[in-house]
């Protein structure tokens, strides 16, 4: 780190930190990564950038972003959490199918589906390329926002036997450590 060619990020950029985003959109296959100090922040940016206030995510019920992220959700993007509950912590389709309701000036409308892989909760159970490709479909026919919580997609990809870009193909929004 002491070596490492730096810039202004504000003024020009830091061109270390710059290569790191481009790498990170090349394994990814996103057009653009955008570093984040944090999992966290980077799971609320994606999440805030997909829904509306007063909305609904919908996401499995012991997914990360339900129980170890302070309500961020509530708090920064004016959004509730509609859990959905799985009894392997893995989403399907069908499932997600099953969390929508007819529109009604009574309840919520769900503005965006969030996707956890691997699902930490759930002792790392890696949701499949062909399950994801199903409840990925399922949240586009629903005109749902799809952010992928990917804070262990390394692990899934390794899992999965796939290159890392193809689980995260057709999500919104990506979220990865490299911690």
């Amino acid at each position: 780190m002491a070596d490492a060619e730096v810039g202004d990020d504000v003024l020009d950029g830091d061109p270390t930190t710059r290569r790191l985003e481009q790498r990170i959109a090349e394994l990814l296959g996103t057009e653009d990564a955008l570093f984040f100090p944090s999992g966290t922040q980077a799971n609320q940016t994606g999440i805030g950038l997909l829904v509306e206030q007063g909305t609904e995510v919908i996401l499995e019920a012991n997914a990360h972003l339900v129980h170890y992220e302070l309500a961020g959700i509530a708090v920064l993007s004016g959004a509730q959490i509609r859990p959905i509950t799985t009894s392997d912590g893995l989403l399907t389709a069908d499932l997600v199918r099953s969390a929508l309701r007819p529109a009604s000036p009574h309840v919520p409308r769900i503005s965006a589906l969030a996707i956890e892989n691997t699902h930490n909760a759930a002792g790392g159970r890696v949701l499949s390329v062909a399950v994801f490709d199903c409840v990925v479909r399922a949240a586009r026919d629903a005109k749902l926002g799809v952010h992928l919580d990917g804070a262990r997609l390394w692990n899934a990809a390794v899992a999965a036997h796939v290159p890392t870009a193809r689980l995260t193909r057709g999500a919104d929004t990506v979220m990865v450590s490299i911690s």
